[in-house]
């Protein structure tokens, strides 16, 4: 699965959990999961390249328990699993 696809399905997996995704420029340090107002949002930095991108969001699934039974792909639930361990 190429990295875009990923990054696409990522932001499924955050829609259907309820999560705001906001697409900002951060900068290049990839952005994350921070609560505004007891509102969880997952920020990704456009700044930064498509892989770090990718690791700020599934670093954020780690922090979200609800993701444990949401679906995600076996390419990505792999790679959740190595941030998990």
């Amino acid at each position: 699965m190429d990295p875009t696809a990923q990054l696409h399905e990522l932001a499924r997996v955050f829609e259907g959990l309820g999560l705001e995704m906001r697409l900002e420029r951060l900068g290049g340090d990839g952005g994350g999961l921070c609560r505004v107002r007891g509102k969880a949002i997952v920020f990704v930095d456009l700044d930064a390249d498509l892989e770090t991108r990718i690791e700020r969001c599934l670093e954020a699934l780690t922090r979200i328990p609800e993701a444990e039974t949401a679906y995600l792909s076996p390419v990505l639930r792999e790679r959740l699993e190595q941030r998990r361990r």
